[in-house]
């Protein structure tokens, strides 16, 4: 998953992205990101995480995109 993030990973604050559309730490989504979790195991996002995942950036792109459009 991170690597498919890749080109916004810097610019987005992943913790807001966590607690807002997923209930979770950032930690949380960190270790999914990664593919890993606290143990060393690895993890997935499940499908619905991935929609959940999707759904929240678009959400963001639309909010951006909306304040650009104020200037």
């Amino acid at each position: 998953m991170q690597q498919k993030l890749w080109d916004i990973i810097v610019d987005v604050k992943w913790a807001s992205i966590s607690t807002k559309y997923f209930g979770k730490s950032r930690s949380w989504l960190s270790q999914k990101m990664n593919g890993k979790d606290g143990n060393g195991s690895d993890v997935e996002f499940s499908e619905i995480e991935k929609e959940t995942l999707r759904n929240g950036l678009y959400d963001l792109a639309d909010r951006i995109r909306k304040c650009a459009d104020t200037i």
